[in-house]
């Protein structure tokens, strides 16, 4: 139960990590494609489209408003990102499904968001389910390739976000 009980925070925090890896490539992305919005603008869409592919919505302003304001643009390219992004499935996928498992440790049933990832095509269906020293090794390579972590001893079980 206390091996439990610290692997949770180290998963989730690992699943930050793929967040912010996914919103960096939504910037990109998002820049090239909507050239006339400015950056703070692009900022506010890249987080809201994570927040509502892993169900995490904001209720403070100025986001919520901003999420009212362009929920079908939102909805657009949320529905786009299997093809816009593809290769970010992957990590995707296990990003979703860690933080599927820690929410049901949790008490939490976040099924829907399964759900909608499997409808939208993101989910990587004969991809297993990352054991948790395979996703920090995962987590571990995205972040030190952006230099969101810091390096450390690879068979440490933790993961230092910057």
């Amino acid at each position: 139960m206390e091996l439990e009980t610290r692997l949770i925070p180290i998963m989730r925090e690992g699943v930050d990590v793929v967040k912010m890896v996914f919103f960096q490539r939504l910037q990109t992305y998002l820049a090239g494609k909507y050239r006339d919005r400015n950056r703070q603008t692009i900022n506010q869409l890249a987080g809201a489209i994570i927040n509502d592919l892993f169900a995490t919505h904001n209720p403070q302003e100025p986001f919520a408003g901003f999420v009212e304001q362009n929920r079908d643009g939102i909805a657009a390219e949320v529905n786009s990102l299997a093809t816009a992004l593809p290769e970010l499935r992957g990590p995707l996928t296990d990003a979703l499904r860690v933080q599927f498992l820690c929410d049901q440790q949790e008490g939490i049933d976040s099924t829907a968001m399964l759900t909608r990832a499997r409808e939208l095509n993101l989910l990587i269906l004969e991809r297993d389910v990352p054991l948790p020293k395979h996703f920090l090794d995962m987590v571990r390579t995205l972040g030190s390739a952006l230099r969101f972590l810091e390096s450390r001893d690879p068979t440490a079980n933790q993961v230092t976000v910057h």
